[in-house]
């Protein structure tokens, strides 16, 4: 599909899209850069591709760059291939937010660049290059950005990469996709961390029984806020104002639950209670969760 790719970061995303391009055989040529030694190391004795020291060098003469990497790297990241990027190059990334970078590339003026911006809607608790897999992205949404309607048959071949990599495919607007995204997965990031550190903040002496008591609500709790710290700092940092107005509402809606308990009311416990229960039947309709108990898990 392509005559070669760079692949920039290789984390757990970076890893499985490498996987994922070499499995599918998408590119004739892999390149790869990580600042990182080890990952560097782990990536020349463990997985195909070409790794890089220096990452201008990486990008020339790929036809698609692809930046896996914390959102606040972009800047410098951008700014060292700038002068390395092939003429009509397709230029992605697999960030959680989109405004803010666009604005950093759109400030940056690249020209004879394709910039489209990708959301693989895919991931694990784990990070590193050693926990990527290529079937990461399969039958998972991945959501494509983008402002030039003249970019359509640039688009198109986007599309189709990460078709064959076995996502779906959705174009939003930068500003759609950073709202939809605060609600559906930068709020719940935001609630597991606080109730965790609500949990370890108890007494030292309870800490054994709540680890080995703990239901599967907590279990699943602790898995989403065991992800990369880095990523999701950045992340709250470059979607602020859309998170702010989600936790608000949240806020709100905690309120509430505290007074009807003050209160002991509890038909307004019942409709609040029984009123959240619809939304998971329709996101097991719609493909993105199993309707097996304790989710499928054996």
């Amino acid at each position: 599909m392509f005559d070669q790719i760079t692949i920039i970061g290789c984390g757990l995303i970076g890893s499985s899209l490498l996987r994922a391009i070499d499995k599918k055989k998408l590119s004739k040529k892999i390149n790869v850069f990580d600042k990182s030694k080890e990952a560097q190391s782990f990536i020349k004795n463990n997985l195909p591709g070409n790794v890089f020291d220096d990452i201008n060098e990486s990008v020339k003469g790929s036809d698609l760059v692809i930046i896996s990497s914390p959102l606040s790297s972009y800047k410098e990241i951008l700014l060292s291939i700038k002068s390395g990027l092939k003429k009509n190059v397709i230029l992605t990334d697999t960030g959680s937010t989109k405004k803010e970078v666009n604005k950093v590339i759109s400030n940056l003026n690249l020209k004879d660049v394709f910039w489209i911006a990708s959301h693989p809607i895919a991931g694990t608790e784990y990070s590193g290059p050693e926990s990527g897999f290529a079937e990461l992205f399969e039958n998972r949404w991945c959501i494509l950005s983008g402002e030039d309607q003249q970019q359509k048959e640039t688009l198109e071949i986007l599309k189709k990469f990460w078709e064959k990599i076995g996502s779906k495919v959705k174009f939003m607007a930068f500003e759609e996709h950073d709202y939809v995204l605060s609600l559906t997965s930068h709020l719940p990031h935001a609630i597991a961390y606080s109730i965790v550190r609500t949990v370890i903040n108890k007494e030292d002496k309870l800490k054994d029984q709540i680890i080995q008591y703990s239901a599967s609500g907590l279990r699943d709790f602790t898995r989403i806020a065991a992800s990369d710290p880095i990523m999701w700092r950045d992340i709250f940092i470059d979607n602020s104002e859309n998170i702010l107005k989600v936790l608000d509402s949240f806020s709100e809606n905690l309120h509430e639950i505290k007074k009807a308990i003050q209160s002991k009311n509890t038909e307004k416990l019942n409709d609040i209670f029984s009123s959240t229960r619809k939304l998971r039947k329709e996101i097991i309709k719609a493909g993105q969760e199993t309707d097996k108990p304790n989710f499928g898990r054996k």
